[in-house]
């Protein structure tokens, strides 16, 4: 079995390398997202939208999680708010930082993909007509679920919490990646985010991918990582269980 090359930023790093080993997994961390925290001016503003008739608030990411309650109280979340997710990794940050589980939307546990697609339909049978649905996410992001809300009649408005980065390597990821272009059929890449390939590429402008195994959590990920150069892709559920099954799927070169 391949070893796993996490590629999340460094605060989900250690959590997912810690359930990805616990399963068999040999896993090393290479973050292609460097992370940084909005202004305090940026983050008030976006909690202070959340306090005054907000319907809904929509989290990206654990990032968008971390960022928007850093510093804060979790009893100063307002009665009766909820927060919608699409991914368990966020789930669980909205709940560890003091929501009830009946306060956090996510895609059914059955649905084919987490993503917006599959969200939308624990939305979609509710009056949006002029409630304030409050987006908490990075800079830009994909707009699919907004515009559908918008199109119900919400009013949408995004606040960004985090900014996303190509990443500064340290001496030892570096020295890591040597590795890995060294002898890529022993390591496979996980990929949660196209944006962390956009990065890769960056890193390796020259480097033939063809020789590489890439996992990806949704197809479009799956696709970008084609288009980059990968033939051996496999397609896989965010959840550690599934990643570990995935690999044995990814046999070395």
């Amino acid at each position: 079995m391949r070893r796993l090359l996490l590629t999340r930023p460094r605060a989900q790093a250690a959590d997912w390398a810690q359930r990805l080993a616990a399963l068999g997994a040999e896993v090393e961390s290479l973050p292609l997202i460097e992370i940084e925290a909005a202004t305090a001016a940026a983050r008030d503003a976006a909690w202070a939208r959340l306090q005054h008739g907000a319907a809904l608030a929509v989290f990206v990411s654990p990032n968008a999680v971390r960022h928007t309650f850093a510093g804060r109280e979790p009893a100063s979340w307002p009665a009766g708010l909820r927060a919608a997710c699409v991914g368990p990794g966020t789930a669980q940050a909205l709940l560890d930082a003091g929501l009830a589980p009946d306060q956090v939307l996510t895609p059914d546990a059955d649905a084919a993909h987490l993503d917006s697609e599959h969200l939308w339909p624990r939305l979609a049978a509710e009056a949006w007509a002029g409630r304030r649905v409050v987006f908490l996410r990075g800079d830009g992001g994909r707009e699919w679920l907004a515009d559908h809300l918008r199109a119900a009649g919400a009013q949408v408005e995004a606040h960004a919490v985090y900014h996303r980065r190509s990443p500064v390597l340290s001496a030892a990821e570096s020295e890591l990646l040597a590795r890995v272009r060294a002898a890529p059929g022993q390591w496979a890449w996980l990929f949660t985010s196209s944006e962390s390939l956009t990065h890769l590429q960056a890193l390796l402008p020259t480097v033939e991918l063809s020789a590489h195994a890439a996992l990806a959590t949704h197809p479009r990920i799956a696709d970008a990582c084609r288009t980059a150069g990968f033939l051996n892709v496999v397609l896989t559920r965010p959840s550690a269980e599934s990643i570990v099954q995935a690999l044995t799927q990814s046999p070395p070169l």
